[in-house]
């Protein structure tokens, strides 16, 4: 990865990767995973009134290849320059507007992370739930400072399908407003494109327009510098990036 695109993740805590992921690939996962919504009951689905699947839980068991094509390329290359050599992919969660069942997102920032047990107690991990049977807990900064989340665009995405925006600066700390609204940015991208973000940053996403006949799928995976937690607690999955240590 190329130092610009470093530097634009450590000042403004974001950047855009184009053509991250080849059409073939991204075909095949979209595919595996409108197979997992209809063949697999542990996938956790939530449906439109035509039956489009608009967000999912639990897929990295049902669809294999999201633990691997992120293992190599653009992908591979800006995870290791950020996260070190030890990373592993945590979380897979999957998005869509269908045209029938747009939604909106207001600010935020994602500092919620699954994890085995959510019982224990620490002053680092607060606010113990459970997200379609997995424990979740909402993690300390420094935790979430040693994360970085890949955004896959399985589809274009314009002004018509509800883009996300987030605010440049705002990923230092869980109170930080960086830039300010007035300055968030609109991610409009081409299907094989990823947004590399942290958690941390600010964001947020509008409904779809009136009329539109896209969707914007998007597979949104959390990757973490180590295994480890602190305090006794572990991640709910840890798919390592190096085969050899998994």
């Amino acid at each position: 990865m190329n130092e610009p695109a470093a530097m634009e993740i450590h000042v403004n805590g974001f950047t855009q990767i184009n053509a991250a992921v080849d059409l073939e690939t991204v075909g095949r996962l979209s595919a595996a995973c409108e197979q997992a919504f209809i063949a697999e009951s542990d996938v956790q689905r939530a449906r439109s009134s035509r039956g489009h699947v608009y967000a999912a839980r639990n897929l990295l068991d049902v669809v294999p290849e999201i633990q691997t094509f992120w293992r190599e390329g653009k992908p591979f290359e800006i995870l290791k320059c950020i996260l070190g050599d030890q990373f592993g992919l945590v979380r897979v969660l999957f998005f869509d507007k269908p045209p029938d069942r747009t939604w909106t997102l207001p600010w935020h920032k994602d500092t919620a992370i699954a994890v085995g047990d959510n019982s224990h107690r620490s002053e680092r991990f607060s606010r113990p739930t459970v997200k379609s049977g997995v424990p979740h807990v909402v993690a300390s900064d420094d935790v979430l400072r040693q994360m970085l989340t890949l955004r896959l665009h399985l589809d274009d995405v314009t002004d018509q399908n509800g883009p996300l925006r987030v605010i440049p600066g705002s990923h230092v700390s869980s109170t930080s407003g960086g830039a300010g609204v007035e300055a968030a940015v609109t991610i409009h991208a081409a299907a094989g494109d990823m947004l590399a973000m942290r958690p941390l940053i600010t964001h947020s996403s509008g409904s779809s327009k009136p009329g539109t006949t896209r969707h914007r799928r998007i597979l949104h995976l959390e990757f973490a510098a180590d295994r480890h937690l602190p305090d006794g607690f572990q991640w709910h999955d840890f798919i390592a990036a190096s085969l050899t240590t998994n």
